[in-house]
């Protein structure tokens, strides 16, 4: 394992070492972005560092220049269902570093192989990489395995894969992409057969780090285009590169989740062992997402779609759990305050946030318990008409999951009291159908993809900075930008307000926005401190460092907010704005969805 005079490192180390790292060779470290992506709709959470980054991946200039590193909040669904094993989350945080157009392979690897080796002290024998093999489109990355040659790894550390393994992007359907080379810890235990690999998951190969070169752009034709600089973008995990540095089986064990682990232990009164500890850590993983989605400055509520349903998903699975080792709702209320105390100095925003964060809580476990309650009663009465028989149908099982949110272990329970088993085959199918279902419905929904700044969106996306203009003119400058989304076809954008609004109030808002677009006013970018920013009324969400160089886009007269872009040159590029439908998003949120004419 790692050598024996390697101390102990703790998170808050960890990223202070990271940031270090890079700012001695010239990189900017900046802010940690909202876990709600701006205008992207090919996502639902901010999955990556090189979300907010997009705009500069793509060639915009960046305001620190062309050389940053951050720790970044991510929030991946995607493994849901893995979490609970000992190196999937919810949520993590991300370690990234980033040339936009400046070093690329070689001075990547070359960092990060020094970063490692160096300053964690791990053993360069127990690193094993990955690179992009090759295929009928892309060649072979030679360049990459040339890198590590000449850094001391032989050929047996090294692995060739295809496009599944080292290939990543565009996120959506045309976009920026390119090989990477994954970066492995080796535990050096016994491989499980003579091809066993890093893209092997028995157990021997830990993945820690992840360096994408970006040199492609995917076209609609499915065609590769080289980009017009050569990107690196770089992620290392915090709790997995926690765990191997200390010697930990599982990233649970870190300090990021421990203490949360041990707390569910003294409130359940059972020991963390194997039979609890899949429970145990679901738990520490699901409220602490919750608490981040909840705390974060564009903070959302659970509802019934997009990100209000993966945070109602979440917590109505730890309620579940919850009800499984009797833990009152007071639960909620320690735990995140524990969270909160734990991460308070890293993201103030939850400390901030702490209130709202505790009465969203409170009020999906009273609706939770309302819809157990009637689901109970729903479940009751199938049941009780197959009594006689031995099975109920997997059918009636994923009805009572799906339409009522009545878990199917609870279904389970209730049936065998009655000596009834449920078809379990039969409820995995509906159940697989669901996701297909909804899968597809996503890929579709989210079809844009990340690098779809095209004329149309940008002037949509310039459209959305007059629409905030506009409403805090018409209803008061309380009004705040709760997140906003745009497609090819319309914008749509979520503020803070707590009624539907007038055909009045729209008609004056509409107004407001087609006589900045008339007045054939200059968009303007300046750079500047977040401070000047401030005092010059820009709007936005400050969560940048004091020091930090910001974009401010102004219309002069209508708007100024801070941004990292696209935008138009002058309004009069917009031609006509259309407001097409106003709508509550969640509680005291409305949405409206606009689009423009060319």
């Amino acid at each position: 394992m790692i050598r024996e005079e390697m101390k102990t490192i703790t998170s808050d180390e960890l990223r202070k070492m990271y940031t270090q790292f890079f700012r001695q060779r010239d990189h900017q470290e900046i802010s940690s972005a909202s876990l709600l992506p701006e205008n992207d709709p090919s996502v639902l959470f901010t999955t990556a560092g090189m979300h907010p980054l997009v705009p500069y991946l793509l060639g915009e200039k960046h305001p620190l220049g062309t050389r940053l590193v951050n720790y970044q909040k991510c929030i991946r669904t995607g493994d849901i269902d893995e979490v609970g094993d000992t190196t999937h989350l919810t949520f993590f945080e991300m370690l990234g570093n980033w040339s936009l157009g400046d070093y690329f392979k070689k001075e990547s690897i070359t960092m990060s192989f020094t970063f490692l080796t160096e300053i964690l002290h791990i053993p360069m024998n127990q690193l094993a990489v990955t690179i992009f093999e090759g295929d009928d489109i892309v060649p072979k990355d030679v360049e990459s395995k040339q890198a590590w040659i000449s850094l001391g790894l032989n050929e047996n550390q090294i692995f060739y894969y295809g496009r599944k393994e080292n290939w990543w992007g565009p996120a959506g359907q045309t976009g920026p992409c390119g090989s990477d080379t994954e970066i492995f810890f080796d535990t050096g235990i016994e491989k499980c057969h003579e091809s066993c690999g890093p893209a092997c998951n028995c157990g021997k190969y830990i993945e820690i780090w992840n360096n994408v070169f970006l040199e492609y752009n995917k076209n609609e034709d499915g065609s590769y285009t080289k980009l017009k600089q050569k990107n690196v973008d770089t992620g290392m995990g915090l709790e997995r590169v926690l765990a191997v540095l200390n010697q930990k089986n599982s990233v649970y064990d870190t300090d990021v989740l421990k203490p949360i682990i041990d707390k569910i232990e003294s409130l359940t009164g059972f020991q963390y062992d194997d039979k609890t500890n899949r429970d145990y850590r679901i738990i520490a993983d699901h409220i602490r997402a919750a608490t981040f989605i909840l705390g974060d400055k564009k903070g959302i509520v659970p509802s019934n779609s997009e990100q209000g349903y993966i945070v109602r998903r979440l917590i109505r699975r730890t309620i579940r759990l919850m009800k499984k080792y009797n833990i009152s709702q007071d639960f909620f209320f320690e735990i995140t305050e524990l969270i909160i105390g734990m991460n308070k100095e890293i993201y103030p925003e939850l400390m901030e946030n702490r209130t709202f964060i505790q009465s969203q809580l409170e009020k999906e476990y009273i609706i939770f318990n309302k819809t157990i309650d009637m689901g109970l009663k729903k479940a009751e009465k199938y049941i009780s008409n197959v009594l006689g028989a031995d099975i109920l149908s997997g059918e009636i099982a994923f009805k009572l999951f799906d339409t009522y949110g009545f878990p199917v272990e609870f279904t389970q329970e209730l049936a065998n009291e009655k000596g009834i088993r449920v078809d379990m085959n039969e409820f995995d199918e509906k159940f697989k159908e669901h996701q297909e279902k909804s899968r597809l419905g996503a890929e579709v929904k989210f079809k844009g993809g990340l690098a779809d700044h095209s004329d149309r969106t940008t002037k949509l996306h310039t459209a959305t900075h007059l629409l905030n203009g506009a409403l805090r003119t018409v209803l008061g400058p309380e009004i705040f930008q709760k997140g906003s989304n745009i497609t090819a076809d319309r914008l749509r954008f979520d503020f803070s307000f707590g009624r539907k609004l007038t055909n009045e109030e729209l008609e004056q808002v509409n107004f407001l926005v087609n006589k900045a677009i008339s007045e054939n006013i200059p968009v303007v970018c300046e750079e500047m401190s977040v401070s000047k920013a401030k005092e010059q009324g820009a709007i936005g969400v400050f969560d940048s460092k004091y020091q930090e160089k910001v974009k401010v886009y102004s219309v002069k007269g209508f708007s100024k907010e801070i941004c990292g872009g696209p935008h138009v040159n002058n309004t009069s590029e917009l031609k006509h704005f259309i407001i097409l439908k106003e709508e509550s998003s969640s509680a005291g949120v409305r949405r409206i969805k606009a689009t423009i004419k060319d």
